[in-house]
């Protein structure tokens, strides 16, 4: 049997999470258009087994976009991500656009020149792309000599990932399963309800109060027929507080509703969801903060 890990790193918002659901075919990355998303590192368990039992067990790594960070919760996120170069058996660098579309791909690109893991330049979004544009960011990465191979891929419609999937399939050694067949993460349940919850405010909220945000799953009770979370959500103003909640408290209402819908599909029970929100200023330069959150990989 062949196994080994896999990186998904790039820039923010390139679409990493996107592809790692796409590679496993369910969602367990929450997905926005808006940048930083990701604050976690999520491992995705992808194991294809013939009859024999013999195959692949692929764990995809995928991580927080690498920027420039303006406080410590953007340190941890480039860290994160950063850390995991050495640490897996090849990486995937997404980019999804040309190399002077912005500094950040220059940037990983020097970073990756450094380490010798072998390398996947997946180009992404080619869905919105001519054809012609396509070719130019193509040739430009190939003639580097820095990936083993370079593919165009749209994550959200699903084009060339089975291809994609065969690739990093060929750079796996034999090796053990480290997990069950049927396991998809390991990540824990309440770590993906917060997850679920946070991306459901960054889809409801505008600028930059949902980057302010973090969602702190204080109870999680598994009943027979029931399933009861209480979550909260911590922002840094007052006036941020006011405005996740909404006139007459409608906006957190709408925010609920949809966690709990995505939640029941997930956990395959009723949930009752029971949201409130507090501030709890400047958090994201609190490192006490930061660890009670979870942004820590031993807290998780």
């Amino acid at each position: 049997m062949k196994s080994g890990f896999i990186g998904i790193v790039g820039r923010p918002n390139v679409g990493k999470s996107t592809l790692l659901n796409a590679i496993l075919g369910e969602k367990i990355a929450i997905t926005t258009a808006k940048p930083q998303t990701t604050r976690n590192t999520i491992r995705g368990i992808y194991t294809k087994l013939d009859e024999d039992g013999d195959g692949v067990q692929m764990v995809f790594i995928d991580t927080p976009g690498i920027h420039k960070p303006r406080n410590k919760l953007g340190e941890f996120m480039t860290d994160a991500a950063i850390g995991t170069f050495n640490e897996v058996d090849a990486i995937i660098f997404i980019v999804d656009g040309p190399i002077d579309k912005g500094p950040g791909d220059r940037y990983i690109l020097d970073l990756l020149r450094e380490i010798d893991t072998p390398k996947i330049l997946v180009i992404n979004k080619i869905d919105q792309m001519s054809p012609d544009e396509f070719e130019g960011i193509y040739r430009t990465y190939d003639e580097m000599g820095v990936f083993a191979e370079v593919f165009g891929v749209s994550a959200l419609k699903g084009t060339h990932v089975e291809e994609l999937i065969a690739c990093a399939e060929g750079f796996m050694e034999e090796g053990p399963m480290f997990f069950p067949e049927d396991m998809i993460t390991e990540d824990p349940v309440r770590f993906i309800a917060s997850e679920i919850i946070r991306e459901k405010i960054l889809l409801y909220m505008e600028d930059e109060i949902p980057h302010g945000v973090a969602v702190e799953i204080e109870q999680f009770i598994e009943e027979e027929n029931m399933t009861r979370i209480s979550a909260c959500i911590y922002c840094e103003r007052k006036s941020h507080k006011g405005m996740i909640i909404g006139k007459g408290g409608r906006k957190l209402k709408g925010i609920g509703k949809s966690a709990r819908e995505e939640l029941e599909a997930l956990l395959g029970t009723k949930v009752f969801l029971q949201t409130w929100v507090k501030v709890r200023e400047n958090w994201r330069d609190s490192d006490i903060a930061l660890s009670n959150f979870g942004y820590k990989e031993e807290n998780r």
